[in-house]
């Protein structure tokens, strides 16, 4: 028999115990038990468990830990949580943690912190270390070299297999973190000239020279190409990295397929919170009140001036809205509808520009095949609504002027809900952040305006 499924106050008892748990290690300062509890969490709960602490506990359970350990920690934290965190700790202690981490992670990592704390722990990282941190901080964090590695094996193509195994048995222990399955050769001048799978290399005559067993001319981005541009080429592409190299074609690092998915994954999900309001495109509930409240109101405040600005049209049919009270049951549909489907050609649209389906000059393209479709959906519930209207209050010429308004308005809003993003985009804004506000505001004025002027055109029929 299959032994019945844990219930949820199970599961909830069960999460109750290894916060306790956990808090028992931090009060207990039991350095071992610490790094026991860590390596024993399943798969994604180490953010989760960390949130559930207060800022001491938190400091008190890092310092628990090796730097090794802590490092790997901060990497499987959400970056903000992670960010939000070594802001707090010594710019020594975050220097040493720093340290153990991956050069991609070093930078994502400083770009959630100010310029002051950031060069604080640069200061105080080991100076190689700090060198390389320096040359990455230089990219885009959405190009392939702010997503690249620097962690790589490269040797000149005149040295042979024996010169190369020599050189990884020599410094095998800093080589036994690197994620080693191809060897990347250079000429003289430290261009990108061949590539060499491990395997061929361990299998081959010790006296060979690597340009004689390499592959030629392998398949390289430049580090300044972007994140869609990346995201396409691992589309079509089976390949686990890409070698980086810059505008002279020396090699200056690794771009990992699973970093460029991360990234992708982490585009879409601050592009959802812009969407939604949240100024910033980032927020965890850990984060202090201060900047959850403020990254919210700086939206909600701006929100509240272009419904001002809707309001304004109803005022101005004050008198036609009070002989026809039906139409204020309307107008917000209306508005709302016609928003919605707006919001739909907002997506399509800031979905094609991210996949590079549309460029800000396809415009017109953009505009003929949201036309059509317009038109249909607009009819269409325009039909609905207005046999509602008639239905509701026996007077078609009601059905009419809902019905004629809703059309109208959905044809407006669907073909500037598909223009907005591609206008933002050729003025270099961000499409997901002003595209909804725009359209809202836009949809509620041009509604309201239908309604109220269809109204007072066919006043004598509706009352």
């Amino acid at each position: 028999m299959n032994e019945p499924a844990e219930t949820t106050e199970e599961l909830n008892a069960e999460q109750q115990d290894a916060w306790e748990q956990l808090e028992q290690i931090v009060a207990a300062k039991d350095s071992e038990a610490a790094r026991s509890y860590l390596k024993e969490l399943p798969p994604g709960e180490d953010a989760r468990v960390m949130a559930q602490l207060s800022d001491a506990e938190q400091h008190e359970f890092i310092a628990l830990l090796n730097d090794e350990d802590a490092a790997r920690l901060m990497e499987s934290l959400p970056e903000i949580q992670a960010g939000q965190f070594l802001s707090t700790l010594p710019p020594e202690k975050a220097a040493l943690i720093f340290d153990e981490m991956n050069s991609d992670e070093q930078v994502d990592l400083l770009d959630q912190l100010t310029e002051e704390q950031s060069e604080a722990i640069i200061e105080q990282m080991d100076p190689e270390e700090a060198e390389n941190v320096r040359f990455l901080a230089q990219y885009d964090s959405q190009s392939a070299g702010g997503l690249m590695i620097t962690e790589l094996l490269s040797f000149e193509d005149s040295q042979t297999v024996d010169d190369v195994v020599t050189e990884l048995r020599q410094n095998a222990e800093e080589y036994a973190t690197y994620n080693v399955q191809y060897i990347y050769v250079i000429n003289a001048d430290e261009q990108l000239v061949g590539v060499l799978r491990l395997r061929d290399l361990l299998m081959a005559p010790p006296g060979r020279r690597l340009n004689k067993m390499m592959i030629a001319n392998p398949t390289s981005v430049l580090d300044s190409t972007t994140l869609q541009d990346l995201q396409h080429f691992f589309d079509s592409h089976p390949l686990f990295g890409l070698p980086v190299v810059d505008a002279d074609q020396k090699l200056v690092g690794v771009v990992r397929r699973e970093d460029v998915e991360h990234a992708g994954e982490e585009q879409a999900g601050r592009t959802f919170l812009r969407f939604a309001g949240i100024m910033g495109g980032e927020e965890l509930r850990s984060l202090p009140l201060k900047i959850r409240s403020a990254r919210r109101l700086s939206w909600l405040s701006i929100n509240i001036l272009l419904n001002i600005v809707a309001a304004s049209i109803i005022a101005m049919y004050e008198e036609t809205l009070e002989s026809v009270i039906a139409l204020a049951v309307f107008l917000p549909i209306v508005s709302d509808m016609s928003g919605c489907s707006g919001n739909q050609s907002i997506a399509v649209s800031t979905r094609e520009l991210v996949l590079g389906v549309i460029r800000p000059r396809d415009w017109f393209h953009v505009f003929r095949k949201e036309l059509g479709l317009g038109l249909v959906n607009g009819i269409a519930l325009g039909i609905l609504l207005g046999g509602v209207a008639y239905l509701w209050k026996g007077n078609p010429y009601l059905g009419l002027v809902i019905g004629g308004a809703l059309a109208l308005n959905t044809l407006m809003a669907v073909c500037l809900g598909a223009l907005i993003p591609l206008i933002l985009k050729g003025f270099k804004l961000d499409p997901a952040l002003a595209s909804g506000p725009i359209l809202t505001t836009l949809t509620d004025m041009c509604g309201f305006f239908l309604v109220l002027s269809f109204a007072q055109a066919l006043l004598p029929w509706l009352t």
